[in-house]
């Protein structure tokens, strides 16, 4: 089965099995997936949406971040770790949003990775579910899928997002990486992943193999 096959019908099985699937993180505003994002690094999206909630009724604008005092925002955060370097980029990260962006997040790959504590992974899922334009979220679910059922042969992140952008149709890109998520939580798991009642299991290289 050449990739390009084998990535259609792993989106289909994916649809069929997780039709409502999306991004895990809570957030009401383009500001806000930018700073839940960040936060998530390293950090389950559980946890991150427990730090959020008194966050984001803390801070409410661009302003109140870029104007926070680093040690009562590191103390918000703190349990999604890395706190000190995640706190002092949200605060730089705001400040430029403010400086160069009249406030607004941008819309753009080469915008968005300008800004402080902002990788491809942030600025994909900031341009996916907020922009609503084909993005590729490579995270650790994507990697570990990708390459198990081989439609990769890399740990890369970005060799993985380039190679998953072309064979895999723009408009099921984010979708596709948000189910896959779903699905290295629910079955495919790192230690152990449950082959036999895998919904995906025909498109999966690893059938037959034991």
């Amino acid at each position: 089965m050449r990739k390009k096959e084998r990535a259609a019908l792993v989106a289909e099985l994916m649809e069929k099995t997780y039709p409502d699937v999306g991004c895990s993180l809570t957030y009401s505003d383009p500001l806000e997936m930018l700073i839940a994002t960040q936060l998530s690094a390293q950090c389950t999206d559980a946890r991150v949406n427990i730090v959020t909630k008194d966050l984001f009724a803390r801070y409410r604008s661009v302003e109140d971040y870029a104007n926070a005092d680093i040690n009562e925002l590191m103390d918000i955060i703190r349990s999604t770790g890395f706190y000190r370097n995640k706190a002092k980029n949200i605060i730089n990260c705001c400040k430029k949003l403010i400086e160069v962006f009249d406030g607004e997040v941008p819309d753009t790959m080469e915008e968005l990775t300008s800004l402080p504590g902002t990788g491809r992974k942030t600025a994909n899922l900031v341009l996916g579910d907020i922009f609503h334009k084909p993005a590729v979220v490579v995270d650790t679910h994507c990697i570990r899928l990708t390459n198990r059922i081989g439609l990769v042969s890399t740990k890369d992140p970005y060799k993985i997002e380039m190679e998953l952008k072309k064979i895999v149709a723009p408009e099921r890109q984010l979708k596709l990486c948000h189910q896959f998520v779903h699905h290295g939580r629910v079955c495919c798991s790192a230690r152990k992943p449950n082959c036999e009642e895998c919904p995906i299991h025909e498109a999966c290289k690893q059938v037959g193999v034991k």
